[in-house]
């Protein structure tokens, strides 16, 4: 449950590899604005972007609020609203290819107006009980566009393109029942300590993708076996590292641990466009990406542990006896540094959601300097990114040092997210000639 709550202040998860695909780099910030006579369109694209923000805000916080989610659902509901903004932003200003739609709105309709039509529709439909607090979310931003044709267009607009997302999301397997019938034996997962809980999300690794055509397209090849030397070595590393006592990390190794438990993502991506003068477009492109791209390196991981099943370390260490591996030696009281998830080992679901985040972030951006200045709900602190690597790194290492992944996993994931993305950039978030 400490796990849980810790996990709910999350706010989405980055890490990849750093290559860019410059063809599809944002244009320069100002060349999305349309100036008007007196020049200063740019200014007030710049301005709009901030309805993007605003609205990722609330979203955040009536997601939070609402569904209380589990820790990989957060991502899924922030890729729901953030491609409804998107479409509706994208089918104003053009610029970028909608989400998986064709609607286009007026030239004349406002694309700032439209972005919060879209995210209030869509927070309203799955949250009715938060309609007092959306509508007046709604009746701020409105305040500050002005009455007329092009804000009654954008609202309409709007509206219509959240439809469309519901519709498309329509019976994806969000919550179906799911069981892991596996029998626990050497090398199988089975529920630990200290809540012993059973298999926490197990739908998301049957739920239909966002992007991807199905759960299992980049599904790795199997973890290594329980007597190979390389599954020795993974033991090793964390019975040295990722223990609560005993452990031979440094006290930066600890705070880096703790640090990933719970990271303010969302967040993160807005000061990004904040600082980089993005405008309505590219902000809401930047979230739609972002947040697609982890949803479905969630439903990746979480299809490839509902296939392998694999134990988690504290069960391998104080089980090692068992194991058949002469290189491995149980320790019935080991414990790890944070609390062990509810869920199988192989793969890692922060690392593979890094390694989608970062690999999509590298490629619309057109650079592998990300710049994430990302805060911690665990410690408290904000740390700055500058590339997509050294997240990436950072991100394996703290899920070994907490205790609570193999660094295959890890490794591993970190690969499969980056492919996964890798795929999406050459169909999604496209720019338009």
């Amino acid at each position: 449950m400490r796990n849980r709550r810790a996990w709910s202040a999350t706010r989405t998860a980055v890490a990849g590899l750093a290559c860019g695909v410059l063809a599809l780099a944002l244009p320069a910030p100002h060349a999305s604005a349309r100036p008007g006579p007196d020049g200063r369109g740019a200014h007030r694209d710049v301005r709009s972007a901030a309805v993007v923000l605003d609205w990722m805000r609330t979203a955040d916080a009536v997601i939070e609020a609402e569904a209380r989610p589990g820790p990989a659902e957060t991502f899924v509901w922030q890729a729901y609203v953030s491609t409804a903004v998107y479409n509706a932003v994208v089918g104003v200003e053009g610029r970028f290819a909608p989400y998986k739609w064709d609607g286009r709105a007026p030239r004349t309709a406002s694309s700032a107006a439209a972005a919060a039509a879209a995210a209030h529709r869509m927070l309203r439909h799955h949250f009715p009980a938060a309609a007092p607090r959306l509508d007046d979310a709604l009746t701020g931003t409105l305040a500050t566009i002005p009455d007329g044709r092009a804000e009654d267009e954008g609202v309409a607009f709007g509206r219509r393109a959240a439809a469309h997302v519901i519709e498309l999301r329509r019976d994806d397997g969000r919550g179906a029942p799911v069981s892991f019938p596996a029998r626990p034996r050497p090398g199988v997962w089975r529920p630990t300590p200290p809540g012993h809980e059973p298999f926490a999300g197990a739908w998301l690794g049957r739920m239909r993708p966002l992007l991807l055509d199905s759960p299992g397209r980049f599904r790795p090849g199997p973890p290594p076996p329980l007597g190979s030397a390389r599954y020795a070595r993974d033991l090793h590393e964390l019975a040295l590292y990722g223990g609560r006592t005993g452990s031979h990390r440094t006290p930066r190794q600890t705070d880096t641990a703790r640090y990933f438990v719970a990271l303010d993502l969302q967040g993160a991506l807005g000061d990004h466009a904040t600082r980089h003068g993005f405008g309505i477009a590219e902000t809401a492109r930047l979230y739609a990406a972002a947040n697609t791209a982890q949803a479905d390196a969630v439903i990746t991981a979480w299809d490839a542990k509902l296939h392998y099943g694999t134990w988690r370390p504290v069960t391998a260490l104080r089980e090692a006896d068992t194991d058949g591996n002469p290189a491995t030696r149980p320790d019935r009281h080991w414990e790890p540094l944070l609390t062990t998830p509810a869920h199988p080992d192989y793969l890692s679901g922060h690392a593979t959601m890094g390694g989608a985040l970062m690999r999509m972030l590298t490629g619309i951006l057109g650079t592998a300097r990300v710049d994430l200045r990302i805060r911690s709900a665990t410690t408290g602190t904000t740390r700055h990114y500058r590339s997509a690597r050294d997240y990436e790194r950072d991100v394996s290492d703290a899920r070994v040092w907490g205790g609570i992944h193999t660094r295959t996993a890890d490794e591993v994931g970190v690969a499969t997210g980056r492919r996964l993305a890798d795929w999406a950039l050459r169909t999604y978030f496209r720019p338009i000639p």
